[in-house]
């Protein structure tokens, strides 16, 4: 390979489905980086095509009440009517790269390597190197590298890894030591020996701040399009923070840090709020945002000195937000300082009903009284709210899944989502699974939304797709109901035909209605106003009974 004087070709595949995955902050991050090196990028995104891969999503969670209907047709987005295997072969054939990064979670693996198979001719023909990145490939580096396509596996973060190995590329230098990353060794020392692959250590976490603004140019303008609240909004993926102080058993939080800090270094960092607010202005000014989306597993995991700052800050955005966060971390001060800013929606992780289980399993370790009472102040203020909540945990019984819908019931939340446990490498509750036989470490998971892996036999598959199937029903209907319910759990005709009404009947009288104004609709100088009472403060709040009261009204 000849020097390049103007930089690479750089194409990255996002393999994705139709109402998974929102625009990926990664690779809009790398295109930056890159860009700024001189190298020059091309994408290629998955998302509206028809791939025949996993489900719809977001159509799963619309038929399971766990999210407002919406139609992403309102806004003139469908699926492409062109053959994606057609249009991959077109786009590396016309761009021509010299390198080609794969950036993929668990369950996108399989297609984002049906997606290479695809220029495979071309990665051979002209020697093109593949680069793998992302959750998955950090946490199973040796899974992926076994792919005869995948050259090179990125452990852990890529900003380094990616400016390193583009240089090495137009240099036509060796790249097999490249911090971060698993190299499969060049020449014909590698095809005698499968095995050796050189496994360069993992450099320092990057400094966040000194990180460009993302670059979108390169998705599609429908990329930007989202729902929210039954409404299609024009929205960003916004990074706040990177990593998380917690501990869940069920999340890959607890093994990144692990691999920092076992370095000596901390995985967890904060943004500077001068750098978020000058990317909030850059994509409200230059691409019309409507709406932002805050990249962050725990969003108020900040101080009372850095929220005060991000509420000045953000009040000259005057744009609708959503976050999510844990119950704990929230307080009345901070939801009214948020609420007046523009905070609109919150997803909270609930995740169990059962304290002991939650405990003991996921490394949660609040009671559900003080759930129930944190979760009473986005209610009394109107702030919308959604639970997120998992079932089919290793070693869960059906039962158990009911302490988590009688925990709902008490919460009021204005959507529930019920997910199905995935025991994603990476995570503590990955090893809990192997260890229990119900997984092998060669197994690579589904989506969320996907019914269960985990066949076991107090709680099999078919059972956690019954609580799924009726979760929301069962929180918000009357127990007296309980009998109709457990019938529509049944995926017969006559099951399905029960669901139907149910269904009907909770979209009528639960569902909320799209917002017409997703500001929200409470007055603030009226709300600081000492004679007024809010709608569902304390002097409207009754006397809290026994908790789990038997209720068949």
């Amino acid at each position: 390979m000849v020097k390049k004087e103007k930089g690479i070709n750089v194409l990255f595949i996002y393999p994705n489905t139709f109402g998974m995955n929102m625009l990926p902050p990664a690779i809009a991050m790398f295109t930056s980086i890159l860009k700024k090196e001189g190298h020059n990028i091309d994408i290629f995104d998955t998302t509206y095509y028809s791939v025949d891969h996993g489900i719809d999503s977001d159509g799963s969670k619309m038929e399971k009440l766990n999210v407002a209907p919406y139609s992403m047709e309102s806004k003139g987005i469908r699926l492409k009517n062109t053959d994606w295997k057609q249009d991959i072969k077109d786009k590396t054939n016309n761009f021509k790269p010299d390198l080609i990064a794969i950036s993929s979670t668990e369950d996108m693996w399989e297609l984002g390597m049906r997606v290479l198979g695809e220029i495979k001719d071309y990665k051979i023909k002209n020697n093109v190197p593949v680069i793998a990145g992302g959750v998955f490939p950090t946490f199973a580096p040796d899974l992926c590298i076994k792919d005869d396509l995948v050259d090179i596996v990125c452990v852990g973060e890529g900003e380094n890894a990616l400016i390193d190995l583009c240089k090495k590329i137009q240099n036509n230098e060796n790249y097999d030591n490249i911090t971060n990353c698993w190299v499969k060794t060049i020449g014909p020392e590698y095809l005698k020996n499968r095995n050796v692959i050189k496994k360069n250590p993992i450099s320092k976490p990057v400094d966040i701040n000194e990180n460009p603004i993302i670059d979108i140019s390169q998705f599609e303008e429908n990329r930007l399009y989202r729902p929210m609240a039954g409404k299609v909004y024009k929205m960003i993926p916004i990074e706040t923070i990177r990593g998380c102080p917690f501990t869940c058993r069920f999340c890959n939080s607890p093994d990144q840090m692990a691999i920092y800090k076992g370095l000596g270094h901390n995985y967890y960092r904060k943004k500077r709020m001068d750098l978020v607010y000058k990317e909030l202005k850059h994509f409200k000014d230059k691409h019309k945002v409507e709406y932002n989306y805050f990249w962050a597993d725990t969003f108020l995991g900040m101080s009372k000195k850095e929220l005060d700052e991000f509420c000045e800050m953000y009040s000259e955005i005057n744009l609708p937000f959503w976050m999510q966060t844990r119950p704990e971390t929230i307080t009345d001060d901070n939801m009214m300082k948020l609420k007046k800013v523009g905070l609109h929606r919150i997803s909270f992780g609930v995740e169990h009903g059962n304290e002991e289980f939650r405990a003991r399993i996921l490394d949660r370790r609040w009671k559900n009284k003080d759930i129930i009472e944190k979760l009473k102040i986005p209610k009394k203020l109107d702030i919308q709210f959604s639970t997120n909540n998992i079932t089919g945990f290793p070693t869960e019984t059906k039962k158990l899944a009911f302490d988590t819908i009688e925990l709902n019931r008490h919460i009021d939340a204005t959507n529930t989502s019920i997910y199905s446990f995935v025991p994603f490498h990476g995570t503590p509750l990955r090893k809990m699974c192997e260890d229990l036989g119900l997984v092998s470490h060669e197994t690579i998971t589904k989506c969320l939304t996907a019914e269960s892996q985990l066949n076991m036999p107090q709680y099999p598959p078919h059972e956690i797709e019954e609580i799924r199937k009726c979760f929301s029903m069962y929180v918000k209907f009357p127990k007296n109901r309980w009998k109709e319910i457990e019938r529509a759990e049944k995926n017969d005709a006559e099951g399905n035909r029960i669901f139907a009404e149910l269904k009907a009947e909770y979209l009528e009288k639960y569902m909320p209605k799209p917002d017409a104004d997703p500001h929200g609709g409470i007055d603030f100088d009226e709300l600081n106003n000492p004679n007024v009472c809010v709608p569902g403060s304390d002097t409207e709040l009754s006397t809290e009974t026994s908790y789990f009261k038997d209720e068949m009204n």
